[in-house]
């Protein structure tokens, strides 16, 4: 299924993402799914999503939209809005598709797609992981969980607080 090689082309609505999952389905392709704020793209994402891509043919990337992000980290969260994050990550090589979703977790938007693999961070890998809403709805249609290893010291709270240092702001 081949696909323009800008990054705007890969920024998708629902019918073209669906219409992207059924031509995977017939070709016999695996469809991985990922999501986040992705708010200050870092080493750490891209070598997560770099590793999530590994696990499949397609990689849908889902984008917290700007309101769902200020709901779970606050007024003064994203740094950069939907389509600017957007916009990072479909220049991505290894992104197929990127899809800005309004929901507090991906639940709704995994019901929808129906991808092969949910890739999410290895601090919601069992036994001791964070809770994982979804996984019911993943399990319930037949997909899997897979887990993907953090890069120490890499995040975007990190990275923000590094900024605050070199401004010589109080951390």
């Amino acid at each position: 299924m081949p696909r323009m090689n800008t990054s705007s082309s890969k920024i998708v609505d629902w019918p073209e993402l669906l219409q992207m999952r059924e031509s995977a389905r017939i070709s016999g392709s695996v469809v991985v799914w990922t999501n986040g704020t992705f708010d200050l793209l870092h080493p750490g994402h891209v070598a997560s999503l770099q590793q999530a891509r590994a696990l499949g043919d397609l990689l849908v990337v889902g984008v917290n939209s700007d309101r769902s992000v200020k709901a779970y980290k606050g007024p003064l969260r994203p740094i950069l809005n939907q389509v600017e994050r957007a916009t990072m990550l479909a220049a991505l090589k290894c992104v197929s598709a990127v899809i800005v979703f309004d929901e507090e977790t991906p639940s709704e938007s995994l019901a929808r797609l129906q991808p092969d693999i949910h890739c999410k961070g290895a601090e919601y890998a069992p036994p001791r992981g964070r809770p994982v809403p979804e996984r019911a709805i993943v399990e319930a249609y037949g997909g899997r969980i897979e887990y993907l290893p953090l890069v120490p010291g890499v995040s975007t709270t990190e990275i923000l607080r590094r900024i605050r240092v070199a401004e010589g702001s109080p951390v």
